[in-house]
């Protein structure tokens, strides 16, 4: 895992900076910066809507006294695309963007879903339980 963080941490940034001079080159300068900057505000509006749509949903389903278990895989998501979002580059934006839109946003949660449930299986990951006199690990 740490290798391919490491690995993430050194060929992204550089395949961004390949792709941002790339884009200078065929459509030049200012309107190179003026994609990056309107896909960042663009994606902070997006990520604004979408989360508190998601807020929304999560307070109903606990209105209604069901746990929002799919509200917050999408919250998770919308979180992680806003963030991806602020880092400037187009493939980061078209990551960020595949997060926030609901229709490709169920893919992620899906493989959200399978990575959480194989931390549980393998006890990566263990659940709190609330007894009377407070809440304690297991």
């Amino acid at each position: 895992m740490k290798k391919l963080l490491l690995l993430l941490l050194i060929v992204v940034p550089s395949l961004e900076m390949a792709v941002i001079l790339l884009s200078w080159n065929l459509i030049g300068l200012f309107p190179t910066i003026l994609m990056v900057v309107l896909t960042g505000v663009l994606g902070a509006w997006l990520a604004k809507r979408e989360g508190l749509q998601a807020v929304r949903r999560a307070q109903l389903r606990t209105s209604q006294g069901q746990v929002p278990g799919n509200e917050i895989l999408d919250g998770i998501c919308i979180l992680i695309g806003g963030i991806v979002l602020l880092t400037p580059g187009f493939i980061s934006d078209a990551f960020g963007f595949l997060l926030l839109i609901p229709a490709t946003r169920e893919l992620f949660k899906g493989m959200l879903q399978r990575m959480y449930e194989r931390a549980v299986r393998s006890g990566n990951i263990q659940f709190v339980g609330r007894s009377a006199g407070g809440w304690q690990q297991r």
